[in-house]
């Protein structure tokens, strides 16, 4: 009993860093916001919030299926990336600014922090690449 319970708690603690492996593929993945914001600043480069929670189905599906396609994989340098869980309590605070009330929510951002738009949902990878080219678009003007 006692060698079961150790191998349980052992289990328990990687749930987390399981958490936040991400397919290959995938973008390079900040995980925290103020990271993300700096990186945004310093590199000239739009930023893409990821709001997320393990066990939403359609956020594991963009997970492993959206962000590592080929259709997504050319905006991959494009933007600087941040995956953030809304159970993370590290992430309430941008959650509750942003308006979090569904997910996945992909918040849109300039450089310098102001809105690009958002999105609530889950979508092909084709059409998220259309999403992110007119993103793009109106992050240069």
């Amino acid at each position: 009993m006692k060698k079961l319970l150790s191998l349980l708690l052992v289990g328990i603690a990687f749930i987390p860093a399981l958490a936040g492996d991400f397919p290959k593929g995938s973008p390079d993945f900040k995980t925290d916001f103020t990271t993300t914001a700096k990186t945004a600043k310093a590199e000239g480069l739009p930023m893409i919030l990821v709001f997320s929670a393990a066990w939403c189905p359609p956020c594991q599906t963009m997970k492993n299926e959206v962000y590592p396609s080929s259709e997504v994989e050319q905006y991959h340098d494009k933007f600087v990336w941040a995956y953030l869980d809304v159970d993370d309590p590290q992430n309430a605070a941008v959650s509750n600014h942003f308006g979090v009330n569904g997910i996945p929510h992909i918040q849109f951002l300039a450089a310098d922090g102001s809105s690009l738009g958002q999105q609530v949902g889950a979508e092909s990878a084709k059409d998220f690449a259309r999403t992110l080219k007119s993103v793009l678009k109106h992050a240069s003007k």
